[in-house]
């Protein structure tokens, strides 16, 4: 009998596995992304020194990144708060192009805080729209955010033609006047201006301490005003939606909305609500576009409504999960607006991360992923030995090659809120 107990605890599935994976597993959720976090660090940093690219961890991509990064996390956690309530918003890019082109025409009237209220307004319209046409006329989502791609774009086209047709301050029929005024940016004292302690670190090339110093300062200089405001979000988000009963409603009507209404949930409102928030959210992922550029131009999300999406699909419809898929696209971007031949090492980082999910995914036996995440690596290690620069055309379209990269690694993890696109009906379910 103790014999057959010892083998049990010695020799289950769990002590078939390395020693490090069960320590991993064993850190919990906040200390395998801390874990993760290090790892990424260091592996930056091996890389730097290795392909000599310092561009890899510089303060200036990594400001770029964060600024890229932060209208695609305002729109992610748009489409959080409207999946999470079982509705499918495709429409987060026509959302986005109305709150541009609402902050691009209040900011320039009133300045950077009317420009903030006017592109929310816009976006809350565009998910308003939506919400109609889906919660109250049972349209098919995807139908419905598409059409409101369409329709944003034809609208924006006859209120600039309207408003903006002949006038003499730069304005067009695709573009506005400049903002009045521009909004605050910040930067911590002493490490990151004044004298810029983290600058003096970064500048010496040391390993991994001038790597931690350019991150760490990209992060901290120059940093606008909405930028802090959608990384206060993800707590927030997290919080209202996880701790709080409002949270606890809106994510039943994702999961099963008759269970929901059955115990008194007003699904129907809820849903409003959230996809209302969804648009607004998204709107002001625009505006931050409009303060970048200090003027609203037309086609200027660029699709960013659609890689917000990615994000929250690849976060697995998580606040922290998207905040990691939103910053990785927008490192892609700024790395290849910095620096077109440091995007090349990164091959070099996708062929080392492979091999380590190669090492993870075989104790596992799982053979197939294993063997195609080696295959993979072998040939991003081969093309960051054969290649010295990529070509113009595919280092702009780096942002959308690891979108699609990402996004077929991550689908075999994917857990989407049940009711998720479902039309509901009361008294149908």
């Amino acid at each position: 009998m103790s014999t057959s107990v010892t083998t049990t605890e010695t020799g289950g599935p769990a002590a078939g596995r390395p020693s490090a994976l069960r320590r991993l597993q064993a850190a919990g959720t906040p200390g395998r992304l801390a874990i993760a976090l290090a790892g990424l660090v260091v592996l930056f940093s091996v890389v730097r020194v290795v392909s000599g690219q310092d561009a890899l961890t510089s303060s200036s991509v990594m400001t770029a990144a964060l600024l890229l990064s932060t209208p695609l996390l305002l729109v992610a956690l748009g489409g959080l708060f409207s999946e999470r309530a079982g509705v499918v918003n495709i429409g987060l890019e026509g959302m986005m192009i109305l709150g541009t082109w609402g902050a691009g025409y209040a900011g320039y009237q009133w300045g950077w805080t009317a420009a903030i209220v006017g592109g929310l307004l816009m976006g809350a319209l565009g998910g308003l729209l939506h919400a109609l046409a889906t919660v109250t006329f049972g349209v098919d989502h995807t139908i419905s955010g598409v059409a409101i791609n369409i329709l944003a774009a034809g609208v924006v086209r006859f209120l600039s033609e309207s408003l903006y047709s002949g006038r003499s301050d730069g304005a067009g029929i695709t573009q506005s006047p400049s903002l009045s005024s521009k909004p605050p940016s910040f930067s911590l004292p002493v490490l990151s201006s004044g004298p810029d302690l983290l600058g003096d670190l970064e500048a010496k090339h040391w390993f991994l301490v001038s790597d931690v110093a350019g991150i760490v300062r990209g992060f901290t200089s120059d940093v606008g005003v909405l930028t802090l405001v959608a990384v206060l979000l993800v707590p927030a988000t997290y919080l209202l939606l996880w701790r709080t009963a409002f949270g606890l409603r809106l994510r039943s009507c994702g999961e099963n909305p008759a269970a929901a209404d059955s115990l008194g949930v007003p699904v129907y409102r809820i849903k409003y609500i959230a996809v209302v928030v969804s648009g607004a959210l998204a709107g002001l992922g625009g505006v931050v576009l409009v303060f970048v550029a200090n003027i609203y131009r037309e086609g200027q999300t660029n699709g960013r409504g659609y890689i917000g999406l990615a994000a929250l699909i690849f976060g697995n419809w998580r606040p922290g999960g998207l905040t990691g898929g939103a910053f990785l696209f927008g490192f892609a971007d700024g790395l290849q607006l910095r620096s077109r031949s440091a995007v090349v090492a990164l091959l070099l980082i996708v062929a080392l991360i492979l091999a380590v999910v190669a090492v993870f995914q075989f104790p596992r036996r799982r053979w197939v992923q294993g063997s195609l995440a080696v295959v993979f690596a072998v040939l991003a290690l081969v093309g960051y030995l054969t290649i010295d620069e990529l070509p113009t055309g595919i280092v702009s379209f780096t942002p959308h090659l690891v979108t699609l990269l990402v996004l077929s690694l991550a689908s075999q993890r994917l857990r989407p809120p049940k009711a998720d696109g479902l039309v509901y009906r009361r008294g149908e379910h």
